[in-house]
Formats: structure tokens, sequence, C-alpha cells
């Protein structure tokens, strides 16, 4: 339940342990157990559908398709999934985008939209399938002062109303002080 700022110097392993958290890389060693699930012996299917259902990604570059809307990029994971979102997955979205104050943008392509509102629809894009855990690797990096505090209050209240478990990897001390814990990552290691 809390948010956790990963900080350390750049090459020190945060986007590593973000990947391997959120199963886009096997470990080399150990074993990684999300949502009681030992993911040693998954396939790549398996992992697959379980990222899709207990994880959500924010990512320094958001990895929004320019020519899509707002709307139809927070409908991607299911699409991608499924071949169609359903209808309940369309009004989540909907909702989503509403709440991260881009309701009058819905229908708007992401190229037409700022960094800050970017942002927000790759927000929206990783709380739409409800999981459980949220992973943000520098998700204010690209942006200025006044819109990273203001999409960091977001992600916090955002995680508190959803009852989330969130990790943020920043080399931001100073929003990493406002996280409930604060991890360190040296050379590989959390110290």
């Amino acid at each position: 339940g809390d948010v956790a700022a990963l900080i350390g110097p750049s090459g020190s392993g945060k986007s590593t342990l973000l990947n391997l958290i959120g199963l886009l890389d096997r470990p080399t060693a150990g074993r990684i157990v999300l949502a009681g699930t030992d993911t040693s012996d998954l396939s790549d299917r398996e992992l697959t559908a379980l990222r899709a259902r207990a994880l959500g990604f924010i990512f320094q570059f958001h990895h929004l398709l320019p020519a899509f809307t707002a709307l139809e990029n927070v409908l991607l994971p299911e699409w991608g999934d499924t071949g169609w979102p359903s209808a309940r997955t369309r009004d989540r979205a909907e909702a989503l985008l509403r709440e991260v104050g881009l309701g009058d943008r819905l229908r708007r392509r992401t190229n037409d939209l700022s960094g800050g509102e970017q942002q927000r629809v790759a927000v929206a894009r990783a709380l739409v399938a409800a999981p459980d855990l949220l992973l943000a690797d520098e998700p204010t990096g690209d942006l200025d002062e006044r819109t990273a505090d203001s999409l960091h209050d977001l992600l916090c209240e955002m995680h508190r109303e959803r009852g989330l478990t969130s990790v943020i990897a920043t080399h931001n001390l100073r929003l990493a002080a406002r996280c409930d814990r604060v991890l360190r990552l040296e050379g590989g290691r959390l110290i």
C-alpha cells in the first residue's frame, strides 16, 4: 500500500529492477513472486497475462501512438490483448481521462497534446486495467518542475484512491521525499 521512491545514480539499476519486478526481464538468479505467483517457470504467454492483470506501467518516454487519440491510447492494452476493448473498459478509460483532467481532450490525437497532458494519458493507460502494482520509471523526468509536481500529486492521489502499491524510480529527491518510503540503489544493490 505504500508509494515507494526508488532513487540512485544513473546506472545504479533502477530501471533494471523495475523491469524485473514488471516481468519484462527474467532474473539470472533468484526468483520473482508477484501476486502470490512464482514467475520462475511461467511461459512468456503466462507472464504477459500476469503482467496485464497485476501491473500498470508509466515510463519516462510514454510510448503513446501519436496518430491515435488519447482515448485510443488508453484502450491499447485491452485492444492488443482481446482485439477490441469492451464497453466497460471504454467507460473506465473515459472516466480515467476525465479524472486526470483530460475530459475535454478524449478525442484529440496525442501529438496535439502537451508533454504533461501526454504523461497524464500514460497514467490513465497504466490504470485502465485496475492493477494492484504501479511501476513508474522517471515519470516526471521530461517535465518542468510545476508540471512534475502536478503529476506527482495526481499519482499519489490515484494511488491512495485505488489502494495501489507504487514504485517510482526518480532522480528528483524533492519528489522522492514526498513518498511513503525511499529506497536507494547503488551499484545494483539496495542499501
